[in-house]
């Protein structure tokens, strides 16, 4: 593991940890998913819930800042600039997601830092090529993918599960891409996300 790989790891690593001591409810995954009348609310669960919803909106932000930075750099191509612009605006779709529930559960969405703060965190200026920039990302949506699949477990209704399951998903297929365009090979083995 790199040096900027152990920045990036401990603040996901903390969030699968807590996911033992504090999962989102019911309540959160409902209102994430749109279906008001399926939540349930205690404020015990919710200060909980906006407390691990914060930390993944945090992760969010991060990316979406990370491919702010990689588009700004000016060593993508074209094609693969539109690639990172689509995956910035999944990872918009996500905070919004994120923010609207955190707000309905009355907490205060963790704020975004400034552009500068995150190229700091993420050593921006060590990019010198697309290959750099892409395993960035890469190495970040591999982080989301397991962090997302980390909350799951929690989940007595499949069908609220659900929803974490989608932003899994989401960062699982931007990972894959990066992945491929790096030319790196598939996983060696079955069920290597979530472990």
């Amino acid at each position: 593991m790199t040096t900027s790989e152990n920045s990036m790891v401990p603040s996901r690593r903390s969030f699968l940890g807590n996911t033992a001591k504090i999962t989102l409810s019911a309540t959160a995954i409902a209102l994430l998913a749109g279906k008001e009348s399926l939540a349930q609310i205690s404020s015990k669960s919710m200060s909980q819930d906006v407390n691990i919803l914060n930390v993944a909106l945090g992760l969010e932000h991060e990316a979406i800042n990370a491919y702010q930075l990689g588009a700004q750099s000016g060593l993508l191509q074209k094609a693969v600039l539109d690639v990172a612009v689509k995956f910035q605006g999944d990872h918009k779709a996500h905070r919004d997601a994120l923010i609207a529930t955190i707000q309905k559960l009355g907490g205060t969405p963790v704020a975004e830092k400034k552009l500068d703060d995150y190229a700091m965190a993420l050593k921006a200026d060590m990019l010198k090529s697309q290959a750099d920039v892409l395993d960035l990302a890469a190495r970040l949506e591999l982080g989301a993918t397991n962090a997302y699949l980390g909350v799951i477990p929690s989940f007595k209704d499949t069908g609220l599960a659900k929803v974490a399951a989608r932003l899994a998903a989401d960062e699982t297929m931007h990972w894959t891409i990066l992945n491929n365009a790096l030319g790196r090979p598939l996983p060696a083995k079955a069920l290597s996300f979530g472990a």
